[in-house]
């Protein structure tokens, strides 16, 4: 059956396809009488005005492209949630794609967003290279998500991830832990400071830093641990792990129980941005809180107030983190011998 066109509409309600499209568009020029003759007709026939071509027509759209970097990261997730409910509120429509982590991908999905076009885009740690992102905002304005840029008409929002790093570190001082490794998010953006914090507070610590690079993924915190059991023996092995992120710390856990080590009971595991995930009961992680929602709500009210001109100058929004105590840390067990050394 073919789809029910504007011209479907005035001819059921007896009115011109003109009227159809000022109704559609909720202009106030058409009175309540016909309004209603125009929406029931529509109701009755299924008809769904088409976004892109009524964007076209009016020359603005209310179309907003988000670009995910990885799904199975139910950070992403919260991010989205907050931005959704933002953006029903400004009457925005968010259509999503994503580059899994490739900056390959991600320039094509980029495209794919720009081609319906937009009124903006919004980046979720995207891993394009900045000259990328500043073509694109050369056609409309970008918010970037878990990344900075310096790039003209390009808004960012951030949590502090040096705080983040440090708190972690704290934490686990706190507990009596000496022996700290850090499990990084390799060359994701988010990760430089990440690293910042964590070699920072060591120092104030007095404790010998240690990082095993690693990526934002399940994967690579189980990678992590494996090359962590092949340096060190099992009464000499490190206490306590901050990894790079929840999805990270999740694979570090099940690597260190394949390897018969107790999560917290011979070592503590800190994760990063409290996802969904690490408030699982089985889970019970805790991570450094990165207020996802807020960010994702902050990122479309940026984009929102450059739709309706109301700044042209880039916006640069941090968060500040928190550190959330579950179940995945404590004091070090009485099994470890030389806890009071800072050295590997």
């Amino acid at each position: 059956m073919a789809r029910p066109t504007m011209e479907d509409v005035a001819a059921r309600a007896g009115v011109s396809r003109a009227l159809v499209s000022l109704v559609m568009r909720d202009s106030p020029k058409v009175s309540a009488h016909r309004r209603r003759a125009v929406l029931e007709a529509a109701r009755d026939l299924g008809y769904q005005p088409h976004i892109m071509a009524r964007s076209l027509a009016s020359r603005t759209s209310n179309i907003v492209g988000v670009l995910v970097s990885d799904l199975r990261n139910a950070f992403f997730a919260d991010v989205v949630e907050g931005m959704d409910a933002v953006a029903q509120r400004s009457g925005l429509e968010l259509i999503l794609n994503t580059g899994r982590r490739s900056a390959t991908r991600e320039r094509t999905a980029l495209e794919s967003l720009l081609s319906f076009r937009p009124g903006g885009v919004i980046l979720l740690s995207p891993v394009l290279p900045a000259a990328a992102i500043r073509r694109a905002a050369q056609q409309v304005p970008i918010v970037l998500v878990s990344r900075g840029s310096s790039i003209a008409g390009v808004d960012t929002v951030n949590d502090d991830g040096e705080i983040g790093g440090a708190l972690a570190v704290d934490h686990l001082v706190s507990l009596g832990h000496s022996r700290i490794v850090h499990l990084d998010g390799g060359a994701a953006f988010t990760a430089a400071a990440r690293r910042r914090g964590y070699r920072t507070a060591m120092a104030r610590h007095g404790l010998e830093p240690m990082i095993i690079s690693s990526e934002h993924t399940d994967s690579a915190g189980m990678e992590g641990v494996r090359k962590l059991l092949k340096i060190f023996s099992p009464s000499a092995f490190p206490t306590a792990l901050v990894c790079g992120n929840d999805f990270n710390a999740v694979g570090a856990m099940s690597a260190l129980e394949e390897a018969g080590l107790r999560v917290p009971d011979d070592v503590s595991v800190v994760g990063y941005d409290n996802t969904s995930l690490a408030a699982l009961r089985h889970i019970s992680l805790t991570t450094i809180d990165q207020p996802r929602v807020r960010m994702g709500g902050l990122a479309v009210e940026a984009l929102a107030e450059r739709l309706r001109g109301d700044r042209t100058d880039p916006v640069r929004r941090r968060l500040e983190p928190r550190l959330v105590v579950r179940g995945t840390t404590a004091a070090p067990g009485s099994k470890h011998p030389g806890l009071q050394s800072n050295s590997y």
